[in-house]
């Protein structure tokens, strides 16, 4: 077979001319006929069997095009548009789990609050009342920390002030234990046998009205010695006549000396008083008017055992 090729027909004298436009995939020329928008006709070229050449493949055949020359491992568009989708999927993945944490911890701490729903009006305002007490407290326990803060800061109580507040509280402590001798203005008793003895019920009876007039320092002394009245005073009857104070035994006359109020003669002498009971039993007291007294009596130091102060 001889080396000849088919050539194309050329245009009739009645045809529109026919372009050449070149196919993007395969490069062959096709004629298009813009004005009849009909479509384009391939001229095939004859094969020449005897050149070797492989035949021309067809427009969308397979195994052409780009993506054939490009290989079947090529990344795709499709490719980048699923990563993108999946990147945006783990962000908004991590969004909805924040979310969720923080509505948890929302209800949690909204529910903490959930055990005053169940209480009654009353209730509430007495919780009201007691915060607002204790506020209050603190307030006034604030001002006067603040005002001791003040008078240590601008120098007011100085060391030899704080020493003598010491030692007036000190003084103070010592004449109630009856460690310390004490004087001032008071009143004096004489108690003495009648018709009737002197007992310790009368004595004791008179150191409780003392007290509770607003006596101080309380002594009393009889034949036998004295004896300083502290808070643990006791008083019994003696075998053969007289009266036991804290262990002395002492007999009549008795004196009980006090210092306190002005008026603690008054005290005495109302009715079913000291004075009542005493005349009442047959016995004798003569009540003196207030005037300075002196407490020579004391007590030694008391060596507590038991009892510790409290810090």
């Amino acid at each position: 077979m001889s080396d000849e090729k088919t050539q194309p027909i050329g245009p009739g004298p009645a045809d529109e001319p026919t372009v050449p436009v070149a196919d993007r995939a395969a490069g062959v020329p096709v004629a298009e006929n813009p004005a009849a928008e009909t479509p384009a006709v391939e001229i095939p070229v004859a094969e020449n069997p005897k050149s070797g050449d492989a035949p021309a493949a067809a427009p969308g055949a397979a195994g052409t095009g780009p993506q054939a020359a490009a290989g079947p491992d090529a990344p795709t568009p499709a490719d980048g548009v699923k990563r993108r989708i999946s990147g945006a999927g783990a962000v908004i993945g991590v969004l909805l789990v924040l979310l969720g944490f923080t509505l948890a911890v929302q209800l949690k701490s909204n529910s903490a609050d959930e055990s005053y729903n169940s209480l009654r009006e009353e209730d509430l305002y007495v919780i009201l009342t007691d915060l607002d007490s204790r506020a209050a407290r603190l307030r006034q326990d604030i001002n006067e920390l603040e005002a001791t803060r003040r008078e240590l800061a601008s120098g007011a109580s100085s060391r030899d002030q704080i020493l003598k507040e010491a030692q007036e509280r000190a003084d103070d402590i010592g004449i109630l234990a009856g460690t310390l001798k004490a004087q001032g203005t008071g009143i004096t008793l004489r108690f003495a046998d009648g018709s009737g003895p002197i007992t310790a019920e009368h004595l004791l009876n008179a150191v409780q009205e003392l007290r509770g007039a607003g006596a101080e320092a309380i002594q009393i002394d009889g034949t036998g010695g004295s004896v300083r009245v502290i808070a643990s005073t006791h008083f019994t009857g003696a075998d053969g006549g007289g009266i036991v104070v804290d262990g002395v035994r002492l007999t009549g006359p008795y004196t009980v000396t006090a210092i306190g109020p002005e008026d603690l003669d008054k005290a005495m002498e109302f009715r079913g008083g000291v004075v009542d009971d005493v005349t009442g039993d047959g016995g004798t007291v003569i009540v003196s008017e207030p005037h300075p007294v002196d407490i020579t009596a004391v007590r030694g130091t008391p060596n507590l055992e038991y009892a510790k102060p409290v810090s």
